[in-house]
């Protein structure tokens, strides 16, 4: 399938990089030259406007920071909207709000374009090596026609339901994710202040029902104090945002997940934004003031 690819950030990247050894061929944007230049080197074309893009293929894929940017790649001066014609799938692997997913999706179909929200879960590791989770809202005919093309980037490839299902399946997945970094800091924090080895702590608990994805991702990073972005605070604050707000909306309160977005708040403050958000821990070091240690 030909494809137009815009994003080509941290995770959007390796995503097209998979989608290329699967053998699509893929008209990327040139937004991020350094990006676009590394996948020009691997067959890709380079593209200009969305506009421009969405005229010469079948599928469009994006992978933005958030909503502002994908209502601007889809609906502003040159955006996909522009030149699209009936017919076109674009698939939205950003996560954004499911309602600015719904308002972009009704304006595109005006246009005869049908639109997936597709947001995806498991950071830079997991699009490096194509095992995304990735939670699928939209029309289940359109999703069969990508499903395949998904499989490219993903492990497991779920249609939720209707479109914007994908979305909230993302910020449920966030709320879950956030709340388990929180659980993990602060028990090696807890470990570290009663003198015992935070390292053999996650040792002992690992293999029990405390095991987690989350536990085997982040510990280590915690131990270490390697807080290389694989996914950055300020887009886990940015998901946990649009998940209240999504709360409010359907009035669900999320008390503990507004207390994570309070912690990440705080390290954003002091300067920690772009750092993984496993470096949530050091809101709990700093609070007891102590530091973990291996061995």
């Amino acid at each position: 399938m030909r494809i137009g690819f815009i994003g080509l950030g941290i995770m959007g990247k390796p995503m097209a990089k998979n989608l290329l050894a699967a053998g699509h061929e893929l008209v990327v944007s040139n937004h991020n030259p350094a990006a676009a230049e590394e996948l020009a080197e691997r067959g890709a074309t380079l593209g200009t406007t969305p506009a421009e893009i969405a005229g010469q293929v079948d599928l469009v894929i994006t992978m933005l920071p958030n909503s502002p940017q994908v209502r601007e790649v889809a609906l502003g001066a040159g955006g996909l909207i522009e030149g699209a014609r009936p017919g076109l799938l674009y698939v939205d692997m950003s996560s954004i709000a499911p309602l600015a997913s719904r308002e972009i999706a009704a304006a595109l179909a005006e246009h005869g374009v049908s639109m997936l929200d597709a947001p995806v879960s498991g950071g830079e590791p997991k699009a490096v090596d194509g095992t995304l989770a990735i939670m699928v809202g939209g029309d289940e005919a359109a999703f069969d026609q990508v499903r395949e093309v998904l499989g490219a980037m993903g492990a497991a490839v779920v249609h939720v339901g209707e479109l914007g299902a994908g979305n909230i399946a993302k910020l449920a997945n966030q709320v879950v994710v956030a709340l388990n970094i929180a659980a993990v800091s602060e028990a090696l924090v807890l470990s570290q202040k009663a003198g015992v080895s935070p390292e053999a702590v996650f040792a002992a608990i690992r293999g029990g029902l405390a095991g987690s994805t989350v536990l085997e991702a982040k510990a280590p990073m915690m131990l270490d104090h390697n807080f290389k972005p694989g996914f950055r605070i300020d887009l886990h604050l940015k998901d946990l945002t649009n998940a209240l707000d999504t709360s409010h909306e359907v009035g669900a309160p999320l008390p503990l997940t507004a207390a994570v977005l309070e912690m990440l708040t705080g390290l954003k403050a002091h300067g920690h934004e772009k750092e993984d958000h496993s470096g949530l821990v050091q809101h709990y070091e700093q609070l007891a003031n102590t530091r973990l240690q291996k061995g």
